[in-house]
């Protein structure tokens, strides 16, 4: 499974760190052991459906967690049997 999350919290972190409730989210991700990768407008993730699926949710808390008092997560989940790696790369060629 391939799946997308765009957190947008509010507010989007402090003072000190301004997207300390977004990077919340991503450190979230980046300890999860799946394969991620950070983009400018979101983290995609690939793995198996339970893991993922648990992984968005705890994201989503975790920006929550960290200070925001509210939040939105945009998701987009793909069920396919191709890697992320082989769709980006026929996109980016």
């Amino acid at each position: 499974m391939i799946a997308e999350i765009q957190v947008a919290p509010s507010p989007a972190g402090t003072p000190d760190d301004p997207h300390a409730f977004v990077e919340a989210a991503v450190a979230v991700i980046q300890a999860s052991g799946l394969r991620y990768e950070v983009g400018a407008l979101g983290t995609t993730l690939e793995g198996e459906p339970d893991e993922v699926w648990a992984t968005l949710r705890a994201a989503h808390e975790a920006m929550l967690a960290a200070g925001a008092t509210s939040g939105i997560s945009h998701v987009k989940i793909a069920s396919v049997h191709s890697t992320m790696e082989s769709l980006t790369r026929k996109f980016r060629q």
